[in-house]
């Protein structure tokens, strides 16, 4: 492996004294290594030591006038293969979720175009609180990966999640990811997501209860592996994962135009949960409830979207469907792959309570060489899972 450079953020807390350790481990596989040290970390480790074991200068003022001349937080930001932060604390996690840039840490996370691996520790508490809980999926759906907390006593007397995991299993992911980092590097992908609205009359739609969780989780993992994204997005809540580009649209047809807008594409990952009927006819008033009963709404299909692609004469080279069931999964999957003509289907059972949108999902991956059943997983390691196996196509 050439040698390969990793930005060390080491944030504040007793952990911190672990991060020596990764150092070291880092420095003896040949891994250049270049510390940011927080004003909190630097209340459990020195700067002397820390720049000892990594052979290099250890970065810590974001105004330092020496330092911003000969280097800068951007090109900090930018000339590691891996930024790393370890120990990731509440506070760190909290800032690059909510895109904040206080000090030097926070600056460059928001200024990275690198891949992130975040070591978290923190006291039990802190990790369950709520505030956590959605920086962690915040930063999730971003593409940030995570490794730990383990379980187990804590420096405060406490017991639970919270450890910051050893550095010798953080060492070992920071290998996995220098070594497939970016393998999807100048391939272009396009991840269809959330529901399609239908409309029936200005006001009133048909629509389903798709949250987007998955697609966005996808978009945002292919987008971590070096992909050039473009999520094509029904209606959501959801904020643009970071490095994809999104497209807003509402209808079926008009997500098929954005989809064919976007190529040509290596990939195609149609996640979205596209309306399979609108109305043949839209009225330009609002339809008003009578003495005469509900309406008669006469319906037509929409355009199909993951069959046209798979067709298309500029066919990406591999195109994943996804297949919400709520009943005979794997036979409706095995079934819809013979339609539709793509390489993958991606099934998954919608009846199960806290799948659709929620935060889990258990799939199975449909191809005409069998079907691979995954166990119940959070809906960003099934994207990290579903991109790893994309990017072995590529490599």
């Amino acid at each position: 492996m050439n040698e390969k450079r990793v930005l060390l953020i080491v944030g504040g807390g007793i952990a911190a004294y672990k991060a020596l350790e990764l150092v070291r481990l880092l420095r003896k596989a040949g891994v250049a290594v270049r510390p940011i040290l927080t004003a909190a970390g630097a209340q459990f480790v020195t700067p002397l030591s820390l720049a000892a074991l990594a052979e290099d200068k250890v970065y810590a003022d974001l105004f330092s006038l020496t330092d911003e001349a000969e280097m800068g937080h951007i090109e900090l930001s930018r000339s590691a293969d891996l930024v790393v932060v370890a120990p990731a604390t509440a506070d760190l996690m909290a800032k690059a979720a909510n895109g904040l840039a206080s000090d030097l840490a926070s600056t460059t996370l928001l200024a990275t175009d690198k891949p992130v691996l975040m070591a978290p520790a923190m006291n039990v508490r802190m990790w369950q609180h709520a505030a956590t809980r959605r920086n962690l999926a915040r930063l999730e759906a971003d593409g940030v990966a995570f490794i730990g907390p383990d379980e187990g006593a804590m420096a405060c007397g406490e017991y639970g999640p919270g450890r910051m995991a050893e550095p010798a299993a953080i060492f070992q992911a920071i290998l996995a990811l220098l070594e497939t980092a970016r393998p999807l590097a100048g391939k272009r992908a396009i991840v269809t997501a959330g529901p399609t609205a239908e409309p029936i009359d200005p006001v009133r739609v048909i629509t389903n209860r798709s949250s987007g969780k998955q697609g966005y989780a996808i978009a945002a993992a292919l987008a971590a592996l070096g992909a050039d994204v473009v999520l094509v997005s029904g209606p959501t809540a959801l904020p643009t994962p970071a490095r994809v580009k999104r497209v807003d649209v509402e209808t079926a047809q008009e997500m098929l135009i954005a989809c064919e807008a976007a190529l040509p594409a290596e990939i195609a990952v149609c996640v979205a949960a596209v309306a399979d009927w609108r109305p043949t006819t839209v009225g330009d008033v609002k339809i008003k409830k009578g003495s005469g009963g509900p309406p008669s709404i006469a319906l037509e299909e929409t355009p199909d979207i993951l069959a046209t692609l798979s067709t298309n004469q500029r066919r990406p080279r591999l195109v994943i469907g996804f297949a919400a069931e709520t009943h005979d999964v794997e036979a409706n999957a095995k079934a819809k792959l013979g339609r539709k003509g793509c390489d993958w289907i991606v099934a998954n059972d919608v009846s199960v309570e806290g799948t659709m949108g929620g935060d889990a999902n258990a799939v199975s991956i449909v191809t005409v060489a069998g079907i691979e059943r995954w166990e119940r997983l959070p809906k960003a390691e099934v994207a990290r899972r579903l991109a790893a196996r994309i990017a072995q196509e590529f490599t």
